[in-house]
């Protein structure tokens, strides 16, 4: 049993509201100089940089997961993790089918850049990213299940997108058990307020900028013996999801 400090919430140059010096590459190194072991590629409503991102995290020697961060019809941010790439792409392909296509307009929201595993353009994402799809907060679990990924609501602590900012409170009847803190110093007050359990908030920094991300302080603790990166791996998905029992 060893400790893996991780980030599960980071956005590459794919992501509009990103910095173009987000590259799959960049951030492995910067993860590297914080002291990461794990991290994922979550960037909005889309996964095509994460095939770049795993190979630049291998080669750096850290663990990468792939993921999302998808605005749901009601405008929350959910994040959304998957165990192996394969899977992580087929629910992008679907998400790509329920996003309302409105054509980017890079001069206002930012480039939304596809690199390769050296950091090389090899397309631009035509259409904005950051807009809702129509995939409700309702069915999103459900979803996310089915392509055997796990999925919590993002940063329910800041003002823009959070679950509790769009509906006030967390509904009663809702899917989660995880919920992402943006502030860990604020577990205690958001525990109490809504009765969830501090061992249930995944803590990360939706990095948009290198700068964004912090160097190591949260952590699982996971079994890793015999070690390889697969095993390290799933027993991360196995913590996650047995968050939800």
């Amino acid at each position: 049993m060893n400790r893996y400090y991780y980030d599960l919430h980071i956005h590459s140059c794919l992501s509009p509201c990103a910095d173009d010096d987000n590259t799959p590459n960049n951030i492995a190194g910067m993860a590297t100089l914080c002291g990461l072991n794990i991290i994922a590629l979550t960037d909005h409503n889309t996964t095509k940089n994460c095939p770049a991102f795993f190979s630049a995290a291998k080669k750096y020697g850290l663990i990468p997961i792939a993921g999302m961060e998808l605005t749901t019809s009601e405008d929350i941010h959910v994040v959304c993790l998957f165990e192996l790439l394969e899977d992580a792409m087929s629910f992008g392909k679907y998400v790509d089918d329920h996003r309302i296509k409105v054509k980017n307009k890079p001069n206002i929201f930012g480039n939304q850049l596809v690199l390769d595993s050296e950091d090389n353009i090899v397309a631009e994402e035509e259409f904005l990213l950051i807009n809702a799809t129509d995939i409700s907060i309702e069915s999103v679990s459900e979803i996310v299940t089915s392509y055997n990924g796990v999925c919590y609501p993002a940063h329910i602590d800041r003002d823009a997108n959070g679950i509790v900012a769009i509906l006030g409170t967390i509904p009663d009847n809702d899917d989660f058990t995880l919920y992402e803190l943006h502030d860990g110093g604020r577990a205690d007050e958001f525990s109490a307020r809504f009765g969830i359990d501090k061992s249930n908030f995944i803590i990360s920094s939706d990095a948009h900028y290198l700068t964004d991300m912090k160097d190591k302080e949260n952590f699982f603790i996971l079994d890793d013996e015999p070690y390889s990166s697969a095993r390290v791996t799933r027993e991360l998905f196995q913590m996650l999801r047995g968050k939800f029992i």
